[in-house]
């Protein structure tokens, strides 16, 4: 299978993998270390952690252990909820990297939408001029808050990272976001688990001779999303990775996209934004 080479371009310029290695709750230690590595080993260049997840010195242990040179890795982080504002959001981006053994992230997030968020993108806005980052973006945020935080930004976010799954789909948000040229990136892809469930996606599995994840992951990439689909298994991250070999028809896509049902599987980010304690994923 080899190396993971398709990429989309941010709009700064930077290339990104257009599937990466996601790690929430994939615990701290031997399970993240050995997921990781297999992850590495089969091809994935992009690994996506936060400072929530608890899990940033086993995902620096298992790149340092691979013997792959930091450049080849696109690595991201997030800053979390209880660190935004201007000088802790510099303090856990400090933390963030001495955790991951790395001196700079290739791309940084705001992990939620927060009333302090634009004195958070101020200190990412500082990194990112400073070369300690070579993207900065947002995560979970809806259009308000993207209008909200767009209005006094110097630079634009480059990345959105977003629930996205054939049941919550956000045309809006997408449309959005297109226009603005910020990327949008999947999280929770394979809804927890509960795309294995729908009869479509068998159907359309069989068709294919492809799993159902492959189906998802690469109706993923043909929406104009980056992916991070999550496995601690070494046979489903294998996988999840060989999605580059077939395409999904016009046809297939639509019926695929016609399973929205604007149903989340993690929090609401206007909840959250007006209050923290409802995060549940």
């Amino acid at each position: 299978m080899g190396i993971i080479k398709n990429h989309v371009t941010l709009n700064n310029g930077v290339k990104i993998p257009s599937l990466g290695f996601g790690t929430y709750t994939i615990e701290n230690g031997y399970p993240i270390i050995n997921s990781v590595h297999e992850a590495l080993k089969v091809g994935y260049r992009h690994i996506d952690t936060a400072s929530f997840y608890n899990n940033e010195e086993g995902v620096g242990t298992a790149i340092k252990e691979s013997g792959i040179s930091r450049e080849e890795i696109f690595l991201v982080s997030k800053v979390w909820n209880s660190d935004q504002g201007y000088d802790k959001t510099l303090k856990a981006f400090e933390t963030s990297i001495k955790k991951l053994g790395t001196d700079y992230l290739d791309l940084y997030l705001i992990h939620w939408p927060h009333h302090l968020h634009k004195e958070t993108w101020n200190a990412l806005q500082k990194l990112y001029k400073e070369k300690f980052i070579r993207a900065i973006g947002v995560s979970n945020f809806s259009i308000n808050h993207l209008k909200e935080l767009i209005k006094t930004a110097e630079i634009p976010p480059m990345v959105n990272q977003i629930e996205f799954h054939p049941m919550l789909i956000q045309q809006d948000l997408i449309n959005f976001c297109q226009s603005h040229k910020i990327q949008l990136e999947a999280w929770s892809p394979l809804m927890r688990g509960n795309v294995f469930k729908i009869p479509l996606l068998q159907e359309l599995a069989l068709d294919y001779k492809k799993s159902i994840s492959q189906i998802v992951l690469r109706w993923d990439l043909q929406m104009g999303f980056i992916s991070i689909p999550k496995s601690t298994n070494p046979i489903r991250i294998k996988e999840n990775a060989n999605i580059f070999d077939f395409e999904i028809s016009n046809e297939d896509m639509d019926k695929i996209s016609s399973l929205n049902k604007n149903l989340r599987i993690g929090s609401n980010p206007d909840k959250v934004y007006q209050n923290p304690n409802t995060l549940k994923g």
